[in-house]
């Protein structure tokens, strides 16, 4: 935490300062993220949150396609251009953005204007951060390391049933990033859960 600390310290007036917050399925993303931002706010230091998950894409667009289930996970999911013009390259100069966010249940989308602070810190806490369209934009990024059975074993009771959709879905995307992507290599910091 006091890496992540003295790295954030450096966030001069009227700029932003865009954190990465990596790692796999149940890694803790969301948990790290929840105590960052109550220690910033604590600490006076304005900051906004964004979880890529919100903006994946419908259903049929990432299900039953003509590709591998792996393959929907890690090339479908998300409209990985879209995000980088719309949302990655805006991160840090505009206050507002015109963000297209995805509705579970209606499986739709909803264009919602963002505002963000002008200058403070921004998190966006997700899987797949340090892909090579998106890795640029980041001044810091944290990857959470998490053996998979670890992951696996917090996954609800139910979800557990399902074993060959982690097979064939789950995890062959998240050895395709490992392989091409390295981002324990490219994480200015790693935590060990």
């Amino acid at each position: 935490m006091h890496m992540i600390l003295r790295e954030i310290a450096r966030i001069e007036a009227g700029q932003r300062y865009i954190l990465g917050v990596d790692g796999l399925s149940r890694s803790g993303k969301t948990t790290l993220v929840t105590k960052l931002k109550q220690y910033f706010l604590e600490e006076n230091i304005a900051v906004f949150v964004f979880h890529i998950d919100d903006y994946i894409v419908e259903r049929k667009r990432r299900y039953n396609t003509d590709y591998e289930q792996w393959h929907e996970y890690y090339h479908l999911q998300w409209d990985v251009e879209w995000l980088k013009e719309n949302f990655f390259k805006q991160l840090s100069c505009r206050e507002i953005l015109s963000l297209s966010t995805y509705d579970d249940l209606s499986d739709t989308h909803d264009l919602q204007e963002i505002k963000t602070p002008k200058t403070g810190l921004i998190i966006v806490e997700g899987v797949f951060l340090q892909r090579k369209e998106w890795r640029s934009y980041f001044d810091y990024i944290i990857y959470l390391d998490c053996p998979r059975e670890t992951r696996f074993k917090r996954e609800k009771e139910e979800t557990q049933q399902d074993i060959e959709k982690f097979r064939h879905r789950y995890w062959k995307a998240e050895d395709y990033y490992l392989e091409t992507e390295l981002p324990l290599e490219k994480a200015d910091l790693i935590i060990q859960c």
